[in-house]
């Protein structure tokens, strides 16, 4: 019999820990530059845009429109084998910053259509997720 496999579980840094403290809150934190207000997801060391260092966070409304989606037929960790297909949405955020989901609605999605943030709360983690406004 074989064992089960666990889901691989985040391991926060000192950059992505007020991240990972927002989605175990119930909300999704955007790191905004100090310097310039350029918003960005995920969080990363410098602004892409003016290179500083200088952050802040800022909390995302959760609103946002679908860029893009895949339907997984393979799992790339055994783990989310049993889980086969699931669609993945990258959504464009009414911040900006894109993101990308698990989503929940049993219709496909579609191309542009305005979509609300789930955060679901995971054994192995807080994980996003969108539904069809």
């Amino acid at each position: 019999m074989n064992e089960p496999v666990s889901k691989p579980v985040p391991v926060p840094s000192a950059l992505s820990a007020p991240y990972w403290e927002g989605l175990r809150a119930g909300e999704l934190r955007l790191q905004a530059c100090a310097d310039c207000g350029q918003l960005r997801h995920y969080p990363r060391l410098l602004c892409s845009h003016c290179y500083s260092r200088a952050h802040r966070w800022q909390v995302a409304s959760g609103h946002g429109r679908i860029h893009s989606y895949t339907v997984a037929h393979y799992a790339y960790h055994p783990a989310f084998a049993g889980e086969l297909p699931y669609t993945l949405v990258t959504v464009d955020l009414a911040e900006g910053p894109r993101a990308l989901g698990r989503w929940l609605d049993a219709a496909a999605p579609a191309f542009g259509a305005a979509v609300q943030l789930v955060i679901v709360h995971r054994e192995s983690g807080p994980e996003l997720a969108f539904t069809a406004v």
